[in-house]
Order: C-alpha cells, then structure tokens, then sequence
C-alpha cells in the first residue's frame, strides 16, 4: 500500500491504515515494535508531525501503545 497524495483521505489516516494492516496481517505482531516516527518518514516520504499523528491514530484506538525511551509497540490483544 502506498500514500496517495491526491486521496480524499489525508496523509496520516493513510499512513494509519497501512499500519493498521501490518498489524492485523501479523506482520507487527503483538508485544513487536512500531516504525519509529523517523522510519516512517523515510519509509513513505511524509513529515515528522504526519507520522506523529499516524501514531496517535492508532494509540487512540488501542492498536499501539508507547514505552517511554523505548518506541512505540503493538498492544498486545
């Protein structure tokens, strides 16, 4: 999957949704690390603040969670 810059739906919830993917696909799987916002921006040419808030999406829906120092995880289900 790759961003669509032209998409109705903005940057992050595209970024979110191929996050969200890998994790129901396995490919993140529980208790494994996420992207680091720094990946993310390399991995799919978007700022830090888009790749912030990708994240956040998903916090918000208890897919990842963050370990201070550490990065971010798959929540475990």
């Amino acid at each position: 999957m790759t961003i669509d810059r032209e998409w109705h739906e903005p940057v992050y919830v595209q970024v979110a949704a191929i996050l969200r993917e890998r994790i129901a696909s396995g490919e993140l799987a529980p208790g494994r690390p996420v992207p680091s916002v720094r990946t993310l921006t390399e991995e799919h040419g978007i700022n830090r603040a888009t790749a912030a808030k990708a994240l956040k999406v998903l916090e918000g829906e208890g897919l990842i969670h963050v370990v201070p120092g550490r990065g971010w995880f798959v929540t475990p289900r």
